[in-house]
């Protein structure tokens, strides 16, 4: 299996610039407040742009990208950003989402060329769908997150945060499958930066893993599960979490709900609940509870990812 390593991100950086749209950073609001790297802001609103730009690009400069196109299982977003990156590239694109995926993203994914089908009620229902297409079409698969070239893809991220944050100690992300996480968390480790991991409470893969050692299937039941609802975390997302500099973190549905609600408040964003999990952890600690949350140290700079912005907007307009 390959390890991902800081050069993989270095070159998925070249290869994606120009056809990803770099970070925007939102500052503080407040002294000791926490940046914001407004990632929804990305082509098909979310960071999985990069993952699936990299990867079809790189199979592209190869010559493996086959007549039957491309296929992927997802929650929706990243099947949204392979959907629109295969139609960059005039690849035709198939797609299997779970049947509780979010309608808007069903129709966004139709918008874009990809032929939808909806399989099972979780993730791991749509994957073993999507394999079995890959094997009986010569459909080139893809992944949500555990493949080198996708979470290569998502660590291009890190260093645009970088370069616009001088000083940055922390990292925050939320953790679905991984592939962000891993991507995010191996470029800062070569950068000598920290990496929060943040699941919730009962979307706990990466968390559950760690405590095993190994990944293991987890329950999934969540107001964020359609996006951070992986059963099982990858081994490149454990690995890269085994390392020194990062922390794994959980935090319950109600601080995700509120996040998600002070952003709309507070600044206009109308995020995915994924997106708000980063926050939470920052923003919803108890006071009275060892362990919970993140609590910055006085002068310590941390950013905050807000991953995507795939979401039904109504719920958070109130009277």
């Amino acid at each position: 299996m390959h390890t991902l390593v800081y050069d993989d991100i270095a070159t998925a950086a070249d290869r994606v610039a120009g056809h990803v749209r770099p970070v925007a950073l939102a500052g503080p609001t407040e002294p000791g407040g926490v940046h914001l790297a407004l990632e929804l802001m990305q082509h098909t609103g979310s960071f999985k742009a990069r993952g699936a730009q990299n990867f079809l690009l790189a199979h592209r400069e190869a010559g493996t990208l086959p007549d039957a196109g491309i296929t992927i299982a997802s929650g929706g977003n990243a099947g949204l950003a392979c959907a629109w990156a295969a139609a960059r590239q005039g690849v035709p694109a198939t797609v299997f989402l779970p049947t509780t995926a979010p309608r808007v993203k069903v129709a966004r994914l139709r918008a874009y060329g990809a032929d939808v089908r909806l399989v099972g009620t979780e993730y791991a229902e749509a994957l073993a769908a999507c394999e079995e297409f890959a094997r009986t079409t010569g459909a080139l698969a893809s992944h949500a997150y555990d493949h080198p070239l996708i979470a290569a893809g998502a660590g291009t991220l890190l260093d645009e945060i970088r370069r616009q944050v001088p000083g940055l100690d922390t990292v925050v992300v939320a953790v679905g499958g991984g592939g962000l996480f891993a991507g995010v968390a191996t470029a800062a480790r070569h950068h000598g930066i920290r990496t929060v991991a943040v699941e919730p409470e009962n979307c706990r893969a990466l968390d559950a893993a760690l405590q095993a050692g190994r990944p293991v299937d987890v329950a999934v039941d969540s107001v964020a599960a359609d996006s951070l609802g992986a059963r099982r975390v990858s081994a490149t997302a454990v690995r890269a979490a085994q390392q020194d500099g990062v922390r794994s973190l959980l935090v319950p549905d109600a601080a995700i709900v509120r996040a998600r609600q002070a952003l709309w408040d507070d600044r206009r964003l109308a995020v995915e609940h994924a997106a708000a999990t980063a926050l939470a952890a920052v923003t919803g600690h108890e006071p009275d509870v060892p362990g919970a949350g993140y609590r910055p140290e006085p002068g310590e700079t941390v950013c905050v990812v807000l991953c995507g912005a795939n979401t039904d907007p109504t719920d958070l307009v109130t009277a």
